[in-house]
């Protein structure tokens, strides 16, 4: 009866605190100041951190940050309940999938991890080296809660896996707001230990931490979050890149004890370039375009015939990313970028003058003499490639190359052929003909494996800004995106779970 009354009075302290934030964020309002600055909610682990960035962030561009430190639920049912802020950190990602789960927030940036360990005082009077130690009766163990703050959650997670949480709740005094107010009990003598981060114990010196095995697995990731309803998407995704940026706010998590993630080179307008097969433009140039606005960043976007990027990038010129066509033409750059994933499909056609006068059907009606038949370049593009591949595949390559009168290095230039009268037949990728359905037709390729390609993406190895390359691909895998390229004539492909989309993207460094 008591544990149930204790998690009444918890649920009822925590809705308490989110509508004080929320009359506290509606007197900001009125007081013109949320008008002028960003305004951060921010797990009170990372406060530390956080002041330090503040402060060189608003030196560095003179801009206003309100930041609201709390426990990462309480901020996030804030968050809820007023719809207000722009930026949201928990101490870890579970509260960011909830509230990505919910609408609640869009863009995300890793950030650093924490360890949960136990805090003692210097010198460790108690003696605690073990699980053990912890449940003796004159051990003094306060925590923070586990329904307010990401460190309670995740100790009482692992605890309750290996079914020694409700030995640990029994032996404790006490459960605070945050883990700030844990670490701030044991240095002052009101408790003589507590589980905290080992993070948060940088601004300590008075207090050490013991490691346990059991607490090993109970690890938190730091991300930041943009909060979806942001009215400054540009702004807050500055100041996250900024918090995110290996030679900015990185500088400081790594100063103050958290273990860093691989985070971009610092860069006010940063500049992403994409080399990407032209049968892709269609599908993904709205996008880029999109994500260039919110994010106020530059992508420059190069797209040609998959032969032609591959010969740059081998003399020099790797971009930041590749879309490729086919995954022949990733396979060849293979050495600047790691990990490839699979992203649409895209089939190969005859394309022929509307309602088929000429009544061609197969790859054998391409050889009947006279005919004016188009296709890609072989050494210039995926495309011309794959249709001599398919050619062979046929026993047809020789007596289809005798009508071909046009090689393109992309499947637009043949379409513009067709559409001039100068090609009696085209062999393309049904994309190609996604917007000129009132003028062509479009004739599968049956029986033949190779007529489909495959269109992977990747990151290279050495960009400087593999984390925004990254937010890309999101933005290109969103259901938005999704759907453009569904309209375009492309099959989807990447079904992967978003852990293994960033970890492929990324790349290694």
């Amino acid at each position: 009866m008591t544990k149930v009354f204790a998690a009444i009075i918890g649920s009822v302290c925590l809705l308490a605190a989110a509508l004080f934030m929320m009359r506290r964020n509606d007197q900001q309002v009125s007081e013109g100041n949320r008008e002028s600055s960003l305004v951060v909610f921010c797990a009170a682990s990372n406060r530390a951190v956080m002041e330090a960035v503040k402060e060189d962030y608003q030196k560095e561009f003179g801009a206003e940050l309100q930041i609201q430190y709390g426990g990462s639920q309480t901020l996030l049912s804030s968050i809820e309940v007023s719809q207000t802020g722009d930026l949201y950190l928990p101490a870890d990602d579970s509260y960011l999938d909830i509230a990505r789960s919910s609408g609640l927030v869009a863009e995300v940036l890793p950030l650093a991890r924490m360890q949960a360990v136990v805090a003692v005082p210097k010198g460790n009077p108690q003696n605690i080296k073990s699980f053990a130690d912890l449940l003796r009766p004159e051990i003094q163990l306060i925590q923070a809660s586990p329904d307010a703050t990401a460190i309670g959650k995740v100790t009482r997670k692992l605890l309750s896996e290996s079914g020694q949480w409700e030995r640990l709740d029994k032996a404790t005094r006490a459960y605070r707001t945050t883990v700030n107010d844990v670490a701030n009990d044991v240095l002052i003598g009101a408790a003589n230990a507590g589980i905290v981060y080992d993070a948060v114990l940088h601004t300590y010196p008075d207090l050490e931490f013991v490691e346990l095995p059991e607490l090993l697995q109970a690890n938190s990731q730091v991300s930041i979050g943009v909060i979806a309803s942001t009215k400054r998407p540009q702004t807050a995704l500055h100041f996250a890149r900024y918090l995110a940026a290996k030679d900015r706010g990185l500088v400081h998590y790594r100063a103050h004890g958290f273990r860093i993630e691989e985070g971009d080179q610092w860069s006010d307008v940063p500049e992403l370039t994409l080399f990407a097969g032209s049968m892709l433009r269609p599908a993904i140039e709205d996008t880029v375009a999109a994500f260039e606005k919110r994010e106020g960043v530059k992508v420059t976007t190069v797209y040609n015939g998959c032969g032609i990027l591959v010969g740059n990038m081998k003399t020099g010129s790797v971009p930041d990313a590749y879309f490729a066509c086919d995954n022949e033409f990733m396979s060849q750059v293979a050495d600047f970028f790691p990990k490839p994933v699979a992203v649409s499909q895209n089939q190969l056609v005859i394309l022929v003058q509307k309602g088929n006068p000429l009544n061609i059907s197969t790859l054998t009606d391409l050889t009947r003499q006279g005919l004016r038949v188009g296709v890609g370049h072989e050494k210039q593009c995926a495309m011309g490639w794959l249709t001599q591949n398919t050619f062979r595949e046929g026993k047809l390559q020789n007596e289809i190359n005798a009508n071909v009168t046009v090689r393109s290095p992309t499947g637009d230039m043949l379409v513009n052929q067709m559409r001039a009268g100068a090609l009696d037949a085209a062999v393309a990728y049904l994309s190609n003909a996604a917007g000129s359905a009132e003028f062509l037709d479009a004739i599968p390729i049956d029986g033949l494996d190779c007529a489909l390609a495959t269109q992977p993406w990747a990151i290279a190895k050495n960009s400087q800004h593999t984390q925004l390359a990254s937010r890309l691909f999101n933005q290109i895998c969103s259901a938005e995106s999704q759907q453009i390229f569904s309209a375009e004539g492309f099959r989807w492909q990447f079904l992967e779970a978003k852990e293994t989309a960033s970890n492929s993207v990324l790349g290694e460094k």
